[in-house]
């Protein structure tokens, strides 16, 4: 397994990968304009053949309240199922978390997730330390809420 900072020549790999596995999914558009944009806060895993089988896609954005404050925000993560339990997801997140704080002079690092997505919830809370900052009603395109987490 090779985990290593996504690249614009990976956005086809990584996108098949978000399909896969999530329904939310955002425009090829704004892949390349995050990876231009934020080049060092992005990673993927991939397995010996090179196909992706996990990546986190993070940026920088002003806070909601101060603007003139940056914080890191996590965009999307995602491992194949057939890779999940193997410490892939928090892998890639201390990676990406690392870079947001030392690349930029972040205060924070904030991302959503699914109300019903336990496994996730219990990733970000009980091994990586978020804390939910508020539950955000109809969140999601289908409307099911997130909670807003930080660290």
């Amino acid at each position: 397994m090779n985990i290593r900072r996504a690249e614009p020549k990976d956005l086809t790999k990584i996108q098949q990968c978000n399909l896969h596995n999530l329904p939310e999914n955002y425009h090829m558009r704004y892949w390349a304009y995050s990876f231009i944009t934020w080049p060092e806060v992005s990673y993927l895993a991939e397995d010996s053949s090179g196909r992706v089988v996990g990546y986190v896609l993070s940026s920088i954005e002003p806070d909601e309240q101060f603007p003139w404050l940056q914080v890191g925000h996590v965009n999307s993560l995602s491992v194949l199922r057939t890779y999940r339990r193997l410490g892939l997801a928090k892998r890639l997140m201390l990676l990406s978390q690392k870079a947001m704080i030392d690349s930029y002079n972040i205060e924070y690092i904030q991302l959503h997730v699914r109300k019903s997505n336990r496994a996730a919830f219990t990733l970000y809370r009980d091994k990586l330390g978020f804390q939910i900052h508020r539950k955000e009603v109809g969140y999601y395109g289908d409307g099911e809420d997130a909670y807003s987490m930080r660290i």
